[in-house]
């Protein structure tokens, strides 16, 4: 079996880890592979050691097919990579699957249509977008959720954390700093709200993007919130925070609460589109309304007053991890390639 990955993204964000994990587990099985990328893309970088990887340079649909060997199949990973895939199809006859990581609808254009028809089937990562691509009717689909990164922790690092926030209660944050997809204005305004009443609670936020300078704007003069920037380190950090907080607008799944799940860090969390799909409210963590700033400042201040319940939170949420593992991803789409392809390679 030959699985030709197809990623054209320009930054690492969930979908770009959630492909590194895909392959990384596919090689463990010995099965080969190729990666369409950008000739700039991290992903290069982050899949530098991987055994008998081939990687094929493109940026746009018209390029780098050429440069392909014969494989058995195409997997696309965000957008531009289907219309590669759907080019490829045409020029080479290469089935390909497509995963859907987004909440959005797909507009219902003709060349929309036409790729997403083309398509062997379609991968939600979530039971919403699952949803929405069987009303479309377009393809066949099938639903496999996203996995945790099983996040490594260097103990010098987090003993250095904790001392550095010692006696104060850490509420921290990871993710693109996009505020009308992560929401974190709905932090700052909690953060404001608390700074003269609780002083001994701070805002950890891990992240960068377009929203970065606007935040530090909003938040000058507040105490409590620290902007650190993009760190590789998250599981350092994770193991460093008290309680994590997500408001985000809208999400596909969001995977990020998986590896802090794995974290043992209660979760406070919007409910929306996907994340329902992980986060079970009051058994394996909150679930507060979107774009309410309110529900999340008593939310934050009715976990802090309760640890009892947050070690609750945790237990609950490590007992769902199992169906969330990267080998578990891995093997179901082991399976989805193998029964389209109709051999017994699982």
């Amino acid at each position: 079996m030959h699985i030709c990955h197809v990623n054209l993204a320009r930054n690492f964000r969930g979908g770009e880890r959630q492909t590194q994990l895909l392959i990384e587990q596919l090689a463990a099985h010995d099965i080969s592979q190729t990666l369409v990328c950008r000739q700039d893309s991290p992903l290069r970088q982050a899949l530098s050691g991987v055994k008998g990887l081939g990687m094929v340079a493109a940026d746009q649909m018209w390029v780098g097919h050429k440069h392909v060997p014969d494989g058995d199949l195409v997997h696309a990973h965000e957008a531009r990579a289907v219309h590669w895939a759907w080019w490829h199809s045409k020029l080479r006859r290469t089935p390909y699957v497509l995963t859907r990581r987004v909440p959005q609808p797909i507009k219902d254009k003709w060349f929309n249509r036409r790729t997403y028809k083309g398509a062997a089937t379609a991968v939600a990562i979530s039971s919403p977008i699952e949803a929405h691509l069987e009303a479309r009717r377009w393809c066949p689909v099938t639903r496999i959720p996203s996995a945790l990164s099983h996040f490594t922790r260097n103990a010098t690092v987090v003993e250095t954390l904790k001392n550095r926030f010692e006696g104060r209660y850490v509420v921290g944050h990871a993710g693109a700093l996009v505020d009308r997809h992560k929401g974190q204005s709905l932090i700052i305004e909690t953060a404001r709200r608390l700074a003269d009443t609780h002083p001994d609670i701070v805002f950890l936020l891990l992240g960068s993007g377009e929203d970065e300078e606007r935040f530090k704007r909003e938040s000058e003069g507040l105490d409590n919130v620290i902007w650190e920037g993009f760190q590789s380190n998250v599981g350092d950090y994770l193991a460093a925070m008290d309680l994590f907080v997500f408001p985000s607008r809208n999400e596909g799944l969001g995977s990020t609460l998986l590896d802090v799940m794995d974290a043992e860090v209660p979760i406070i969390a919007s409910d929306v589109d996907g994340i329902p799909d992980i986060v079970i409210d009051n058994e394996s963590g909150v679930l507060i309304p979107p774009n309410d700033a309110s529900a999340l400042h008593d939310a934050v201040l009715a976990m802090k007053d309760d640890p009892a319940r947050g070690a609750r939170l945790t237990r609950g949420a490590c007992q769902r991890l199992e169906a969330f593992t990267p080998e578990a991803m891995a093997s179901q789409y082991r399976a989805l390639y193998a029964r389209l392809l109709g051999t017994n390679d699982t």
